[in-house]
């Protein structure tokens, strides 16, 4: 398994990385014997960064894998998590995030984790659900630092959603380490300038910002919350169709979208469109690690797979820039 320099932190991380959220399910609603056989032989296959929250199941995530690494004991494990704070804690910041956090240690069964990711979107003028730039630097970032100084957390993190500029203004202050950005075949944005009325969120070349400040990158929404497998199945254990995350306005438009792009299996560039997938989004080179969502250990196995042939060749991509010029003007 390919490990990567992480930023500026000094970590080292797998470029497959496991997540354990909720839209996959395997770490929340999976069997237990499932999860611990898939965590165990991703760990034997290299990966060494697990990501997770209290949201994934009202902690079941948590729970879930720091039952398995307690009993697996893996020297390398890299742990992350986060926390989302809901509108009524934002008058309470400091003291809201240290809650969150204590109670996700003692899910984790853990006294540090390695990667704390602050979960809400940042706007910039705040509002909803959200904090505005001004709000996480001056607010958030002094509450994360103090647990920082206790020791309960490694990497200061965030999830980049909600508006670019704000984004790129908290992750230009320098003060962040890692970024999970959204990066996939339906939406390049964070890498490249989107094409005229392009429908998606224009992320901004967002990795340029996240290179100059040091920002390790976690690569999230690489399948879409599934779109970018170009079927409209499920496993039992996933979550249903999730609300695209910088692209659509509804997951049914990514999957109109997503199999729009079936030319690049029918031509011979790679076997299924989310083996693709997965290989676009670890060809560039901010990229520290990806997230695949995950139901069941087949699905690992594809994912790594896909990883193992490494980035998709210039004439796939190519291929696919052209494509994804036939979204100008799409209706969003």
């Amino acid at each position: 398994m390919e490990l990567r320099s992480f930023g500026r932190t000094g970590l080292k991380v797998s470029i497959l990385g496991f997540g354990c959220g909720s839209v996959g399910g395997l770490m929340v609603r999976g069997a237990p014997k499932d999860q611990e056989r898939t965590v165990a032989r991703a760990l034997a296959a290299g990966v060494n960064y697990f990501d997770t929250a209290v949201q994934y199941g009202n902690g079941k995530s948590e729970e879930n894998l720091g039952r398995i690494l307690k009993a697996l004991k893996p020297k390398n494990a890299i742990v992350g998590t986060k926390v989302r704070l809901p509108p009524a804690d934002f008058a309470r910041i400091d003291k809201a995030v240290g809650q969150s956090l204590d109670a996700s240690l003692r899910r984790l069964g853990r006294e540090r984790v390695d990667i704390f990711h602050f979960h809400n979107a940042i706007t910039t003028d705040g509002g909803g659900d959200s904090l505005s730039a001004r709000q996480v630097l001056d607010e958030l970032v002094p509450a994360f630092d103090r647990l920082r100084r206790q020791g309960k957390l490694g990497v200061l993190g965030i999830t980049a959603v909600g508006d670019t500029a704000a984004l790129r203004q908290v992750v230009d202050s320098g003060v962040f380490g890692s970024a999970q950005v959204v990066y996939n075949m339906l939406n390049p944005s964070a890498a490249r300038a989107l094409p005229t009325s392009y429908p998606a969120q224009d992320y901004g070349r967002l990795f340029e910002h996240t290179a100059k400040a040091g920002t390790g990158v976690v690569g999230i929404r690489v399948l879409a919350g599934g779109a970018l497998s170009g079927t409209a199945e499920r496993h039992p254990v996933a979550s249903p169709p999730p609300p695209p995350i910088g692209s659509a306005l509804d997951y049914d438009a990514d999957l109109a979208r997503a199999r729009r792009l079936m030319p690049l299996v029918e031509e011979g560039f790679a076997a299924t469109l989310s083996e693709a997938a997965i290989r676009f989004a670890i060809g560039h080179k901010a990229m520290g690690t990806i997230l695949v969502g995950m139901a069941t250990e087949a699905q690992f196995e594809h994912a790594l797979a896909a990883v193992e042939k490494g980035p998709l060749p210039g004439a796939a991509l190519d291929r696919l820039a052209k494509l994804q010029q036939g979204f100008a003007g799409d209706a969003s």
